[in-house]
């Protein structure tokens, strides 16, 4: 038998859902595979000796299987008897005053979590020929649900949302991950230590759409020491960790779509990283240095990404170098001394040579993208105009992510598309009267998939020039070349620029070439301050435009807020937030996260023109 889980860490998510369980609330807990929800929910149902009752959502739970039913056979002999009743798992908690729990919310049908609106309000519900069943005092619904395996799920409904407070569960920080690693296997050491590293590279690793849990390195360590034993081995051997990996965690890994490769060559990027092949065992950590940028609230370890430690629970103005510095154009003499390639790609003025510029493309792809983007703010009009057209080939040729998968539930709905089954009732309430009935009066019911509006939030503020610019382009190309892949059926977008005030580049719905939507985001000239609720805002209605089932905002930005409102206070009407943090310092990296976190996403650094498609497939993947 498997030993239980040990609680390490999560001491203020276990405070804040101890609390709403003991005050009446009822509860979703929100995360990853592996970040410990279930262990979480059964040790404080275990410190206060309530039942847990668990339900495994997906689309095959109905109503019926939910609440109960009658047993066919008695019924037939017996009649519609309360004793004639089977009672499912709602009424089984309810009337013993139980934790429901109910695991992957989001894989529910929305008929099936409709029951239990009324249950979540009144802590009753009223069956069918059985009569009103009411909640025993201590009755609670606890549900889990993973927000980044977006394959067979749906959001779920604001009368749902409405009726429960939400608690966010992100993987532990190392030290907590190496606890609970030599808890649940008995070993500590280097095979602990290499293990929990590998298991964590996987999650920051810019191909990987989602990584592994700190389940994949109990198993590391479990099939390492088992392999080491087996061959006999007198300590690790780096093939038998390669071994040991490839089966622990290339099943747990995702790769991000449009990404070429295999889980198994990412391991083998990351083993070697952590395990170089020429050294014949893993090094030993490296001290971390002192974090003199923030202290620490007291009190013990918390989540990486689950609720906000002290210093990022509000969001704070914060000074922001060189504001003021890239409001302006660009001479030759600037370009010269800011970008070595520039004597080659401009000779002279007035001339662009694409030549030279494919040359320094092909030697130093992010180098020669911030040139572009430099060259098309300079000071030179006719260079500034070629340098334009240029970067809307190069940048959409770098924005192209690849062939993305549908996901998300598909439903039936009614159209005149002539596809699917007839719907015979509407096609009556349709019809004149006349045969046969006419195109226009027959209404079908077809599948049609799960509908996302996306608005790319791209900020121009002080700091945006050279390489951060070349960024949000491909950024922006890739945003425009995904709606258009899709027709508009399933991805709907917009682009907007920001700094103190708003610019919309590319309206919600309204197709704009890509080419020209890049050519007037590199001709933005970064200038003022950041208010990022006020564009916040304005994305929110971009996207109450469109006819979707999600709203998801992509923001380009450091998060470093110099004007306006607190941002987290503008997320009305928009589903999801997730952040690409261009080049991003410390300060802006623990911003983002914070704000990605509070908007139910993720916070993606890019640093190269490469991160930006995988980041791109992976945050429009996982929404």
């Amino acid at each position: 038998m498997n030993p239980a889980p040990p609680i390490i860490g999560l001491r203020r998510e276990r405070e804040v859902l101890t609390v709403a369980l003991d005050t009446g609330r009822h509860v979703v807990i929100e995360g990853a595979p592996g970040t410990g929800k279930s262990t979480l929910l059964r040790s404080i149902a275990r410190e206060t000796g309530q039942e847990v009752v668990f339900v495994e959502g997906n689309a095959e739970l109905t109503p019926a299987r939910l609440i109960g039913a009658y047993d066919p056979s008695q019924v037939l002999s017996e009649g519609y008897l309360p004793a004639s009743f089977l009672d499912g798992p709602l009424l089984t908690a309810m009337r013993g005053g139980g934790l429901l729990y109910l695991e992957e919310l989001n894989r529910v049908p929305e008929e099936t979590l409709n029951v239990l609106i009324t249950v979540l309000t009144e802590g009753e519900i009223a069956v069918p020929r059985l009569g009103t069943v009411y909640a025993g005092d201590k009755f609670r619904l606890i549900a889990a649900m993973n927000p980044f395996d977006a394959v067979g799920t749906a959001r779920v409904s604001q009368a749902i949302a409405d009726r429960m407070c939400r608690v966010v569960l992100g993987y532990q920080d190392e030290a907590a991950e190496r606890a609970i690693t030599t808890a649940m296997t008995g070993t500590n050491g280097r095979v602990v230590e290499l293990s929990v590293g590998l298991t964590r590279a996987t999650r920051e690793h810019r191909d990987v759409r989602m990584g592994s849990s700190v389940r994949g390195a109990i198993d590391l360590v479990h099939l390492l020491t088992g392999l080491t034993s087996l061959r006999r081995e007198t300590g690790m051997a780096r093939d038998t960790a390669r071994d040991a990996a490839y089966a622990a965690l290339s099943g747990r890994i995702r790769v991000a779509d449009g990404v070429d490769r295999t889980a198994e060559s990412v391991i083998d990027e990351l083993l070697e990283a952590l395990w170089p092949a020429d050294q014949p065992e893993p090094p030993g950590p490296a001290p971390e240095p002192p974090d003199e940028s923030a202290e620490q609230p007291p009190g013990g370890q918390g989540k990486g990404n689950g609720l906000p430690s002290a210093p990022e629970a509000g969001f704070q103005r914060r000074s922001r170098p060189r504001r003021d510095q890239s409001g302006r154009t660009s001479g030759r003499a600037e370009l010269a001394a800011r970008h070595e390639a520039f004597a080659k790609v401009s000779p002279k003025a007035g001339e662009l040579d694409e030549d030279a510029f494919n040359a320094a493309l092909a030697a130093d792809p992010d180098a020669a993208a911030a040139l572009l983007a430099d060259l098309a703010r300079a000071t030179d009009r006719e260079l500034r105009a070629a340098a334009r057209r240029l970067a809307g080939r190069v940048f959409i040729q770098l924005g192209r992510t690849g062939p993305t998968r549908s996901r998300g539930t598909r439903r039936l709905g009614p159209g005149r598309t002539g596809e699917g089954d007839l719907d015979l009732e509407r096609t009556l309430d349709q019809w004149s009267g006349r045969w046969p009935p006419s195109s226009d009066e027959l209404v079908t019911r077809s599948w049609t998939a799960h509908r996302k509006a996306v608005c790319l939030l791209v900020d121009s503020s002080g700091s945006m020039s050279g390489l951060a610019v070349a960024l949000a382009a491909v950024a922006a190309a890739g945003v425009v070349l995904a709606g258009a892949g899709s027709g508009g059926r399933r991805l709907e977008t917009s682009v907007l620029a920001f700094s103190e005030e708003v610019q919309v580049l590319g309206p919600q719905g309204v197709h704009r070439q890509a080419e020209d939507l890049v050519a007037d985001l590199v001709s933005l000239r970064g200038h003022g301050m950041t208010d990022l609720a006020g564009a916040l805002r304005e994305a929110s209605r971009q996207l109450a435009r469109a006819a979707a089932d999600e709203r998801i905002v992509v923001l380009l930005s450091d998060c470093l807020h110099t004007t306006g409102a607190d941002p987290a206070t503008a997320l009305d009407g928009i589903d999801r937030l997730h952040v690409l943090c261009p080049l991003p310092s410390q300060e802006a990296t623990r911003a983002a996260s914070a704000l990605a976190t509070r908007g139910g996403g993720q916070c993606q650094p890019v640093r190269r023109l490469t991160d930006i498609a995988p980041a791109l497939s992976r945050v429009l993947a996982m929404s």
